[in-house]
């Protein structure tokens, strides 16, 4: 009923862990979806020293994990994210805007002193609801 994986086209994860956990219930399946940081396919990191642009990484890779499992950023009900410097908020407003429009997941975020690397400024994890093939 759970299965665990690693998308194609997100760099692997840098531990002992699943980028996805997928339930499967019937018609939806739940997506729990690990901690994401601005690290592209190939495992480097984007926007050192940019907030904004490590978070719009991040939605990159959040979409590509949701489409690989049949759904869309749309599709995420609860975003979760970690920040380095709470000032960076409000230009991280305006990339989730861009990747979210008008959508309003359920949403926390929490200012923290370091994330696995001091060049990582933010960390978004995601729930989704998708539909069951």
């Amino acid at each position: 009923m759970t299965t665990f994986s690693n998308p194609e086209g997100v760099a692997a994860p840098i531990g002992q862990y699943s980028h996805v956990a997928r339930i499967d219930l019937g018609d939806v399946a739940l997506l729990f979806i690990s901690g994401q940081v601005a690290l592209g396919p190939d495992g480097m990191l984007v926007g050192t020293g940019d907030a904004a642009t490590q978070a719009a990484r991040i939605f990159e890779n959040l979409k590509t994990i949701m489409e690989a499992n049949g759904g869309a950023l749309a599709d995420i009900v609860k975003l979760t994210t970690f920040v380095t410097n709470m000032d960076d908020r409000a230009s991280l407003s305006e990339v989730r805007r861009r990747y979210f429009g008008d959508a309003a997941p359920a949403s926390t975020l929490v200012e923290i002193t370091r994330l696995a690397s001091d060049d990582m400024l933010v960390e978004i994890e995601a729930v989704g609801v998708v539909p069951n093939a």
